[in-house]
């Protein structure tokens, strides 16, 4: 007769059980006009209103947190509800993620799976693991390398994990990381042969004029465009050249063949490394190994050409 409901009423006029209305009650959600003669809660119409609310927000998956700063107005629900589509999102990446690990270990041939279960058990956050990985490009880039371009290098040459990895993918991303574990002895001997070669070669120099030859190169790569002589080789041996203090000569180009073929074989880590990203990447996308490899065959081919 006073406009307000019991809670038994309330939970029939909404449709759900009282015990569900109480526990949505005790924890806030539901406001209380007034206490009856005997203590009993009573609601109006703007508990059903609420209670409502909570029911279409619960059905998306909203926690109850989280319905609370909607209805006491601390967020609007339809940014409540975008919140709640980007953790769903995340957590569908992480059980795909699950999935193709599993299939990883029990597909994998029997005298394998323990191997690689170690490999894949050490990748279960793919964030945490392109963290790593970009960790490990500071730790191997020279340190002298202008920082906006050595943040570049980095984002060009860590891999994003697939959302949905099958399981090449995986088993690429897993070496990723067992090939990047890199020891105090390796980086000590990697800084001597830095501080060796600062004495003759600009690092960002070097970078600047290889990102202008990698985009080239990655246009023609992309256009089905075999490696050979034009903008992009000019490109990649000026750079070098500028880093040295030389000039770009006949000469020079046999040298610049010498010095990659040397380093090929000093760092034999970067080619499995660029292999494994392109699988890892699995979409046809050129990562910087490949431009490099395209621009020194593009060098190797015009010097044989000229021989």
């Amino acid at each position: 007769m006073d406009g307000t409901w019991s809670i038994g009423e309330l939970a029939a006029a909404a449709g759900l059980p009282v015990k569900t209305v109480r526990f949505y009650s005790d924890r806030g959600l539901l406001p209380v006009a007034r206490r009856s003669a005997g203590g009993h809660r009573r609601y109006d119409r703007a508990a059903l209103e609420r209670l409502t609310m909570v029911r279409r927000l619960r059905a998306l998956g909203l926690s109850l947190p989280a319905i609370g700063r909607v209805l006491d107005g601390e967020e609007p629900w339809d940014a409540a509800v975008a919140a709640e589509q980007r953790a769903l999102e995340e957590e569908l990446a992480a059980l795909r993620w699950r999935r193709a690990s599993l299939r990883a270990v029990v597909d994998g041939p029997p005298e394998r799976r323990a191997a690689r279960l170690e490999m894949v058990a050490r990748i279960q956050d793919p964030a945490r693991g392109a963290e790593r990985l970009a960790a490990f490009w500071r730790s191997v880039l020279p340190v002298r390398l202008e920082a906006a371009l050595r943040e570049g290098v980095i984002a060009a040459a860590v891999p994003r994990p697939p959302a949905d990895p099958d399981v090449g993918q995986l088993l690429a991303y897993a070496e990723l990381h067992a090939l990047t574990e890199v020891t105090p002895a390796y980086l000590a001997a990697l800084r001597r042969r830095e501080r060796e070669g600062c004495r003759r070669v600009d690092p960002t120099v070097l970078y600047q004029g290889l990102g202008e030859a990698t985009a080239l190169a990655t246009e023609l790569i992309r256009a089905g465009v075999a490696p050979c002589p034009g903008d992009a080789l000019d490109a990649y041996v000026r750079a070098h050249a500028g880093a040295r203090g030389e000039r770009d000569t006949a000469g020079f180009r046999r040298r610049l063949a010498l010095i990659t073929r040397e380093g090929a074989a000093n760092t034999p880590w970067v080619g499995r490394y660029w292999s494994l990203a392109e699988a890892v990447a699995g979409d046809g996308r050129v990562t910087l190994g490949a431009a490099n490899a395209w621009l020194d065959a593009a060098l190797r081919g015009q010097l044989r050409g000229r021989a």
